[in-house]
């Protein structure tokens, strides 16, 4: 059986990077090194041919300690892969400038363009998190439940720190959702016009994802706090940070004993 769902896993992976431009591109770019590099073997000399094969190696092993470092730290595998594609494309300009720099500009050419074209997609599942539109929200809150709790995620999928982000409140949902606490999304990259009724200011779109908790139809309290922007936020956003600052334990807590 868990041979059965590798190959599933292995299947699914290798589809969603055909089919998928921000892997597919990125697999391309770094798999035509190969034949740049054989080239280059018949036309440098020796000495520069271990010259360069020395540098690669150092790339190589820093880029392997770099992504063991991140993937302890981070949270989201796509936080992990956003970071080690981008250890990983600056490794190759700096080997690619090593080679020749008419290569170099050709690399950083093809990844501004990549960044211009293609976007990392990200966490596709929504868990037990309602997709919700302003007006449903609205409608939610005013007309719903008034004894529901309403924790919403305000977020847009073209900023990376929702991408990688993007998988907290699903799993979240999963663990603390109940008939007393509701997880809702509203992507206010689709409906931009709806933020400043709920007090976000996109003057930036850097400072979203924004978590707001909504109890009988008004606002308990929000991460980050309304005067983000007048502030630096040192905290980064996480599944930890998001539990302690709602008090989701404890919720859950409640409603258990309430049972």
């Amino acid at each position: 059986m868990s041979q059965s769902n590798d190959n599933g896993n292995l299947m699914e992976s290798i589809n969603r990077v055909i089919s998928e431009p921000y892997y597919l591109l990125h697999f391309l770019a770094f798999f035509s090194y190969i034949p740049i590099r054989c080239s280059a073997s018949n036309i440098f000399s020796p000495l520069r041919s271990s010259h360069l094969l020395y540098r690669e190696i150092q790339a190589v092993l820093a880029f392997f300690v770099l992504s063991a470092v991140k993937v302890v730290k981070v949270e989201t595998w796509e936080a992990f892969i956003s970071d080690t594609l981008f250890f990983a494309k600056i490794f190759l300009v700096a080997i690619a400038l090593e080679m020749d720099y008419h290569v170099a500009l050709w690399y950083a050419l093809v990844f501004s363009v990549m960044y211009i074209i293609a976007q990392q997609p990200a966490f596709e599942g929504l868990g037990t998190a309602n997709q919700l539109t302003p007006l449903q929200l609205e409608t939610l809150l005013s007309e719903g439940n008034k004894s529901k709790i309403w924790l919403v995620e305000f977020r847009s999928l073209s900023t990376s720190g929702c991408i990688n982000s993007s998988s907290f409140f699903p799993e979240l949902s999963i663990t603390y959702s109940n008939k007393y606490l509701s997880f809702g999304i509203v992507d206010l990259g689709l409906f931009p016009n709806a933020a400043e009724k709920f007090g976000i200011a996109l003057g930036s779109l850097r400072q979203l994802p924004i978590y707001i908790m909504f109890y009988d139809g008004a606002e308990l309290t929000r991460l980050p706090d309304v005067d983000f922007e007048t502030k630096v936020f040192d905290s980064p956003i996480s599944k930890k940070l998001l539990c302690w600052h709602f008090e989701l334990d404890k919720l859950l807590l409640d409603y258990v004993k309430a049972k």
